[in-house]
């Protein structure tokens, strides 16, 4: 049996400490379900579409990878993708405190589905999408922070 992981977020860009997560879920599952999702709360750089182009050309040569753009429960696209684990990104405890609530929550809906928490490697650990955003906002070069190979500027070019 095959086992799919879906590694849910808002990817408001895709950064290095996301994709040390993928690489991480991958020692673990057969196959990681990238899943895209508008986040209402936040205001975004990139539209849903351009982050799931934008990870979907970073893993364009791994078959483990698919990247899906979802707007339903999570929990709910997950089963819609037949994964059984939920991966989550701890990078501290203020994380950690949010991801358990969400756990909670996911763990009565959908108890079928494990959720998985990967703590971040450390030399990634401060490393926020948010924090990406706030550097391309003032002009400031953000390839140390994203994956090797991401040309931000012609994602967020699609957005404009």
């Amino acid at each position: 049996m095959k086992r799919v992981a879906l590694f849910p977020g808002s990817f408001d860009p895709f950064t290095r400490g996301h994709e040390a997560l993928v690489a991480q879920a991958l020692e673990l599952f057969d196959e990681v379900v990238v899943a895209v999702g508008a986040n209402t709360a936040k205001h975004a750089l990139l539209d849903v579409g351009s982050r799931c182009r934008m990870i979907a050309d970073l893993y364009a040569g791994n078959p483990r990878v698919r990247v899906a753009c979802y707007n339903n429960l999570t929990g709910e696209f997950a089963r819609e993708v037949g994964a059984t684990a939920m991966v989550r990104g701890i990078r501290n405890t203020t994380d950690f405190n949010y991801e358990r609530s969400i756990e909670a929550t996911n763990r009565r809906l959908f108890p079928e589905i494990t959720t998985v928490m990967l703590v971040t490697p450390d030399e990634y650990a401060y490393i926020s999408s948010s924090i990406v955003r706030e550097l391309i906002a003032f002009g400031q070069p953000v390839d140390e922070f994203v994956p090797r190979g991401i040309d931000i500027a012609k994602y967020i070019n699609k957005t404009k």
